[in-house]
């Protein structure tokens, strides 16, 4: 048994919470905001985990620029502004304008710009240097020096003695190359109002060739748009930071999945990679079920008391918890994502090719629960809240999977989750006097004891899982102790008023800045607003969409991963954290999981129905959504200002379900 991947032991994560990311998967570059890569910290151009290219600075006319903006022009781009004055006007204007436009892929474009009305010949200067390091190893503070440099045609390459090699070219050729100090030289001629541009590639060998992009076709080319226009900005930001995110499965290339997130998790994340394909089902069901083949292919096979796990590592759960495993999350994840893609349009064949991975998962999970019904993460530890959860949605919409594909067992899955109802209605619910009615418990410790912490991890028990005809599968609560839970969600102690908190303000070792035991994580905020939508709480699930859509504004409408949970006040803005990634895939997949709700899309493709159940009191106004996938065709849907849902297209096989 225990077979969890143990989490690799490191010194604290150096922030970046001030830089500047772009990202392509497997590229990324990390830049300070003005735009000169000195070689500290972080900063370079990474490709699939290695800095091929640290340093980057720039000098015209022996000066270096003076900062004036650096800001994301997108998730795989960057644009900094700067000025120079040359000292041959007199007065504090600048003469000369720079713009840099730096791309995740290693391309960067310097553009020279001549404001004054004389003729400048501008001595340029790019210094250019490497270490060729590991991420893991810068991010450690365990880089190396610089390499020496040699000449490489129209640029500079670097070399270790393991074999790893970077080359930056430059188009227009450098005038001079000076490999002993790393630097090119050009002597620009600019005409009154006339511009120059200097092109840099950085690539990994010498033949400069571009990594391959992401599958075609996995993320449809949807939008949104509506009365409160940060509703556009959001959903587009989000697709373009998920499409930044896809990698290629190196055992499958033509399969896709989201990689955690940038810079410290770019690479497959079994939970977070479920996780935000299933909140990506309306872009399509591409993603889901490429994702699912490429976690097929590593789930443990044989007869051990593992066999039927996808393997995971494990995350930290706070102050009050061990860690827990991502593994066993994603294997429970494993049939709810495949069963809700059948319902979006999963082709029968692919969800066939799909299905003894998820009988393997549920085998699992029958071998792992306890004598007392609960499932222990990790085992012979405690019995969480939303493991329960997660086993409860695995079971239901799994018997929902077996049932569809003419397979047995249902049943049985269909009575354990019943029995367990019964029993965490019984062990976990912690009930107390006053208005609050009682909260479910976060964990149960190995001895039965509960753990009386409120936790976002309780915004699980409302994400129940879509079976056929648009309904929801039954939750783990009867309807008294979903409106208390729901009543608790949408109270000041789990609403910062940006979001969710990950433990509500009042418990013991509340950190508004701990991963798991404050802060907000726009995942279970997502879940929540969902969640209660479905649960038919309207007020509390607009209250919690609110606050995240205006962090999102505040954020540039991209989330970080987490971000600090301090009360929402007047004037006030969301603290970032400083070690998060951002991008990340469940924070951008968020973005969609909420709009859609707000739309109330629920789909069942198999039976040719789709049902609208927009959110009440349409708390965004008039919204459209378009270019979403169901049933395999193009999708667009409009709530009105009243709250009323229209199909405005749909496959011709899809019938509004009444």
């Amino acid at each position: 048994m225990a077979h969890p991947v143990p989490p690799a032991r490191r010194p604290e994560l150096p922030p970046v919470h001030g830089a500047v990311i772009c990202v392509a998967a497997p590229c990324l570059v990390i830049s300070p905001e003005h735009g000169q890569l000195t070689g500290r910290g972080l900063e370079g151009i990474y490709r699939s985990g290695r800095r091929l290219l640290s340093r980057c600075l720039l000098r015209v006319a022996g000066r270096d620029p003076v900062a004036v903006q650096g800001r994301s022009l997108g998730a795989d781009r960057a644009g900094f502004t700067a000025t120079v004055r040359t000292g041959a006007e007199a007065g504090p204007d600048p003469d000369i304008g720079v713009e840099r436009v730096r791309h995740a892929d290693g391309t960067e474009r310097i553009t020279l710009r001549n404001f004054t009305a004389r003729r400048h010949r501008l001595p340029v200067e790019i210094a250019l240097g490497t270490d060729l390091a590991d991420l893991a190893a810068v991010a450690a503070g365990r880089a190396g020096p610089e390499l020496p440099a040699g000449v490489h045609t129209s640029g500079l390459r670097w070399s270790t003695d393991g074999g790893a090699e970077a080359v930056t070219t430059a188009d227009p050729p450098p005038d001079d190359a000076l490999a002993s100090a790393g630097l090119l030289r050009w002597e620009l001629d600019l005409a009154p109002g006339e511009a120059r541009t200097i092109e840099l590639r950085t690539a990994q060998d010498r033949a400069g060739r571009a990594p391959a992009g992401p599958a075609a076709g996995t993320l449809s080319e949807a939008r949104a748009e509506g009365d409160d226009p940060r509703a556009e900005e959001w959903f587009r930001t989000s697709v373009a930071d998920l499409r930044a995110l896809l990698l290629r499965d190196p055992s499958g290339p033509l399969d896709a999945f989201l990689a955690g997130g940038a810079p410290w998790r770019l690479g497959m994340a079994p939970a977070e990679s479920l996780w935000a394909a299933r909140m990506a089902l309306p872009l399509g069901t591409g993603l889901a079920a490429a994702t699912l083949r490429v976690l097929a292919r590593t789930q443990i096979t044989g007869r051990g008391p593992d066999a039927g796990m996808i393997p995971g590592p494990l995350r930290g759960a706070g102050p009050q918890l061990p860690p827990g495993c991502t593994g066993t999350e994603a294997t429970l994840a494993f049939p709810v994502v495949l069963a809700e893609a059948r319902r979006w349009g999963l082709p029968e064949a692919e969800a066939a090719g799909l299905l003894p991975a998820a009988e393997r998962c549920l085998d699992w999970l029958r071998a792992r629960l306890g004598e007392d019904g609960f499932l222990a993460d990790p085992a012979a530890g405690p019995r969480r809240c939303e493991t329960q959860a997660h086993v409860h949605r695995a079971a239901l919409l799994g018997a929902d999977l077996l049932d569809s594909c003419g397979r047995p067992g249902a049943g049985e899955w269909r009575d354990r989750a019943a029995a367990l109802r019964e029993r965490f209605r019984a062990e976990f619910w912690i009930e107390a006097d006053g208005p609050s009615g009682g909260r479910p418990a976060a964990a149960l410790h190995p001895d039965g004891r509960p753990l009386p912490r409120l936790t976002a991890a309780a915004a699980h028990l409302l994400d129940t899982g879509l079976l056929g005809g648009g309904t929801f599968a039954p939750g783990l609560l009867d309807p008294v102790r979903t409106e208390h839970l729901a009543r608790l969600l949408g109270a000041p102690p789990m609403d910062s008023g940006w979001g969710l908190r990950s433990m509500a303000a009042r418990e013991p070792g509340h950190n508004p800045f701990g991963h798991r035991s404050g802060a907000v994580r726009p995942q279970d905020t997502a879940v929540a607003v969902a969640g209660l939508a479905a649960a038919g709480f309207g007020k509390e699930a607009a209250g919690l969409l609110r606050g995240l859509l205006d962090a999102a504004e505040h954020f540039g409408y991209r989330l970080p991963e987490m971000y600090a949970a301090e009360q929402r006040t007047a004037g006030s803005a969301p603290l970032p954290h400083p070690a998060a990634c951002r991008p990340a895939s469940v924070a951008a997949a968020a973005g969609i999981h909420v709009l859609a709700a707000v739309i109330g899309v629920r789909p069942d493709a198999p039976a040719g129905t789709v049902t609208l159940a927009p959110l009440a009191g349409a708390p965004l106004g008039a919204l459209r959504l378009s270019g979403l996938r169901v049933a395999g065709e193009p999708f667009a849907v409009r709530v009105s200002r009243m709250g009323l849902g229209m199909v405005e297209e749909a496959a011709d096989a899809l019938q509004l379900a009444t």
